[in-house]
């Protein structure tokens, strides 16, 4: 299956829409990404002094940051001098000229750089503008610098990760700084809705520590509620059982429990269905209480058997179950590759790039990537005759050093 070509995609929901990208590393790019699966023209503005934080992070193939590939499929970039008067003024031209901009600034820069979201949005009512930051815009950690990491710790979600209470680990992805993106496009497409109903636009605004503190889901309310502190379970989930990580003959394999009908039927697949109704395992609380033993029995009576033919048997019964994957075996898995979810493109400068597309489908069809992330400054050039410079114009800032364009060769493709 291949992509429809760039002139003839089908039109995403929010086709038309312009994006001014000042964000860089994760969460901004992460939320824009997300709109520009959706249909939005997103121009990704980069400081010409080196773009984006990312396109210096590994892991590299060759020179080309995977990093920044990963989260800016779909893109145009401009680079720009934002230090110079001439580069600030470029800057709110193309805030004017949009009607979403996104930035993840500490709170306050952007007003430091001559767009004031007061006075752009006195200038553009209907502008919407996004702000995502480490720790909010109150408080006596609103200037602190936040990462994903820092946010995980103090959200308490990492209190909750990890083998035990010795033993504390981070997620394996920067998960809080996706979520605030998720949380911020969220907002961006909320926003949108509002304006089309009564014309106006709107500040929305994330951090990285509200997006975590909002995922804390039953074990924030846990201690909300109860006082109780929540401690890290392993590969046990918190508060059902059996449900976790177990070992069979050959691999471990994921088995979850979550009704009585199903610990049932699992204890018959066993062979063992007197199981479920030993007096300490009869109920979902009593199995909780009494994981430990209860694991050690399944994994007796799982240890007859190959890991993946308890998958097959549990997936017939409708019990939720799955091996764990390394990156090699998750995109070797059929249903995985049933899912069309990688895109084989090329970079303008002719290297090809397996890209994952966004998660995302409208009426049946996945959402298509409309190019490959950028080169630095790839796209200036266009964004400033999109703006009505002349040529004039555009090759004056060229020499003067206010942007950059990228000297590129090859036009990109997807398929």
């Amino acid at each position: 299956m291949s992509e429809p070509a760039a002139g003839s995609r089908t039109r995403g929901p929010l086709e038309g829409i312009k994006v001014l990208d000042l964000s860089r590393a994760l969460a901004g790019p992460y939320a824009t990404a997300l709109l520009t699966d959706l249909g939005a023209e997103v121009t990704k503005v980069e400081s010409i002094k080196g773009g984006d934080s990312t396109r210096s992070w590994p892991p590299f193939e060759n020179d080309q940051s995977l990093y920044f590939d990963s989260t800016n499929r779909g893109k145009s970039s401009i680079a720009v001098d934002f230090y110079s008067p001439e580069g600030r003024a470029l800057l709110r031209r193309l805030a004017l000229a949009a009607d979403v901009v996104v930035e993840n600034f500490r709170p306050g820069v952007l007003r430091t750089m001559g767009l004031d979201p007061a006075e752009l949005r006195a200038a553009k009512p209907e502008l919407i503008i996004a702000s995502v930051s480490g720790f909010g815009a109150t408080g006596p950690l609103s200037q602190a610098a936040g990462l994903d990491q820092v946010a995980q710790g103090m959200s308490g979600l990492m209190s909750v990760t990890g083998a035990d209470a010795e033993h504390m680990f981070r997620i394996g992805v920067p998960i809080i700084d996706m979520v605030a993106g998720m949380f911020t496009a969220f907002g961006i497409a909320a926003a949108l809705a509002g304006r089309a109903s009564h014309g106006a636009g709107m500040a929305v605004s994330t951090s990285l520590l509200e997006s975590a503190l909002s995922i804390s889901s039953f074990q924030g309310q846990r201690y909300l509620s109860t006082g109780e502190i929540p401690t890290p379970q392993g590969n046990n989930h918190p508060v059902l059982s059996p449900y976790g990580v177990f070992k069979t003959a050959d691999i471990p394999v994921i088995v979850a429990v979550g009704t009585q009908k199903q610990w049932q039927l699992l204890c018959q697949l066993l062979g063992d269905p007197a199981l479920a109704d030993e007096p300490e395992y009869r109920t979902g609380k009593l199995r909780t209480l009494n994981r430990g033993p209860l694991n050690l029995r399944l994994e007796e009576l799982l240890a007859a058997g190959d890991g993946a033919d308890w998958v097959r048997k549990f997936r017939q019964a409708k019990i939720p179950a799955g091996p764990i994957y390394n990156f090699q075996q998750v995109f070797d898995d059929e249903q995985v590759q049933s899912l069309d979810m990688v895109k084989h493109m090329r970079r303008r400068d002719g290297s090809a790039l397996p890209l994952l597309r966004g998660p995302l489908s409208i009426d049946g069809q996945a959402t298509a990537i409309r190019k490959p992330p950028p080169a630095l400054g790839e796209d200036t050039r266009k964004v400033l005759e999109e703006l009505q410079l002349s040529a004039d114009q555009i090759a004056g800032l060229l020499a003067a050093g206010i942007v950059m364009a990228a000297d590129v060769r090859a036009e990109s493709t997807v398929s």
